[in-house]
C-alpha cells in the first residue's frame, strides 16, 4: 500500500504548492483521488503511469478538487488510451465534464463512465476479489464524500516444513491456502492451522477531505490503518473551521485517536501557515503517529 501526494493544499494553486490530488497504489490497483489543477503535471513529475489509472474518485465539486479532471481526460485521449475510465463523483460531475468536451469537440476515443453520487449514507462504489471502495459521507459547504479503501483478506500462507513433513501432495496447496483441512488416506484429519500461517492483516486507507469535524463517521473508520484527514486550520483560527466547512489539526487528531487508526496523515493546509510542523505538533497533543502530507511526498506502508 503506497500513497503518493500530488497536491495537498487548500484553495488556489501556487508556484510551489498544488491543490488536492493523490494516488493510492493498493493490491495492483492505482486509484486517483481528487484531481485539482496541475494533477497531470504532478503525475508526470512523480512518474506515475497514466495508463494504469482506471478509477478516479472526486470528493466534491469545489475547483481545487476537480478542475484538473477535464484536462487529464483530454490528455488520455491524446495518448490514444484504449482502456475504459471510471469517474466517481457528486451528481453534476458528468454535466460539468461532458459540456467542456462537447464545446471543444473532443470526445474521448475510449470508454468513459461516470458514476454520480448523491447518497448521504456509505455506499459501495467498487469491489473485486482484492479490494473494495466505499464512500465516507462528509459535511462540507456542498455535498461531499470521503473514500474508504479496504483490502480483502489474503490467502493463508503454507507452513512448508509442516507440509513437507506430512508429505502433502502439491495438488492440495491451493486448497490449503484457502483454509481447507487435510484428510490423509487413513482418514486422519489435519487442521488447516497446523499446515498454514495466518495471512497478513488486511489494510485500509481512509480519505477525509473536505469536512468539518464529524465524529459520527467513527464507526465506519474503526481500526483503519491510515487516515488522511484535512487539517485546514490551526487552533489559533479554529473559529473559521465550522463556517467554512473545515477541520483543525487537533480535530483530525481526535478522529484518528477515536477511530483507533494506526497512522494519521494531515493535509489540505491553508496557505496562511509557513510551517507544516505546526500542524503535526498540534495533532500530536491528542494522537501520536502523525505524518504530514506535502506535494511529491510518498508514504510506503509496505515498508513497515
Amino acid at each position: 500500500m503506497k500513497l503518493t501526494i500530488l497536491g495537498c493544499y487548500a484553495a488556489t494553486p501556487r508556484t510551489f504548492t498544488n491543490p488536492t490530488s493523490q494516488v493510492l497504489q493498493i493490491r495492483n490497483h492505482l486509484f486517483l483521488i481528487d484531481c485539482g489543477e496541475g494533477t497531470q503535471v504532478e503525475l508526470r513529475r512523480n512518474k506515475v503511469k497514466f495508463s494504469k489509472i482506471k478509477h478516479i474518485f472526486i470528493s466534491h465539486l469545489h475547483g481545487d478538487h476537480f478542475f484538473g479532471l477535464v484536462g487529464l481526460i483530454s490528455t488520455f485521449r491524446l495518448l490514444n488510451r484504449e482502456n475504459e475510465l471510471h469517474v466517481y463523483g457528486p451528481k453534476g460531475i458528468k454535466e460539468a465534464i461532458t459540456l467542456q468536451l462537447k464545446l471543444a469537440n473532443s470526445w474521448t476515443n475510449y470508454p468513459l463512465y461516470f458514476h454520480e453520487l448523491d447518497s448521504k449514507e456509505p455506499q459501495l462504489l467498487f469491489e473485486d476479489e482484492k479490494v473494495s471502495v466505499e464512500t465516507i459521507p462528509l459535511k462540507h459547504r456542498i455535498y461531499a464524500n470521503g473514500f474508504l479503501f479496504k483490502e480483502k483478506p489474503g490467502e493463508r500462507k503454507l507452513n512448508m516444513s509442516a507440509v513437507l513433513k506430512r508429505k502433502i501432495d502439491v495438488v492440495y496447496y491451493k486448497k490449503l491456502k484457502r483454509g481447507m483441512d487435510m484428510t490423509l488416506e487413513d482418514g486422519t484429519v489435519i487442521p488447516n492451522e497446523e499446515l498454514t500461517f495466518d495471512p497478513e492483516p488486511p489494510r485500509s486507507y481512509a480519505f477525509c477531505s473536505d469536512t468539518i469535524y464529524k465524529p459520527d463517521n467513527l464507526p465506519q473508520l474503526q481500526g483503519v490503518t491510515v487516515l488522511y484527514h484535512e487539517s485546514t486550520f490551526l487552533e489559533a483560527h479554529a473559529k473559521l473551521a465550522l463556517p467554512t466547512g473545515h477541520s483543525t489539526a487537533i480535530e483530525a487528531g481526535k478522529m484518528a485517536r477515536d477511530a483507533g487508526a494506526q497512522y494519521l496523515i494531515l493535509g489540505h493546509y491553508s496557505t496562511r501557515y509557513p510551517d507544516l510542523t505546526l500542524f503535526a505538533n498540534e495533532a500530536k497533543t491528542v494522537f501520536d503517529n502523525v505524518l504530514t502530507a506535502d506535494d511529491g511526498k510518498v508514504f510506503d506502508f509496505d515498508e513497515d
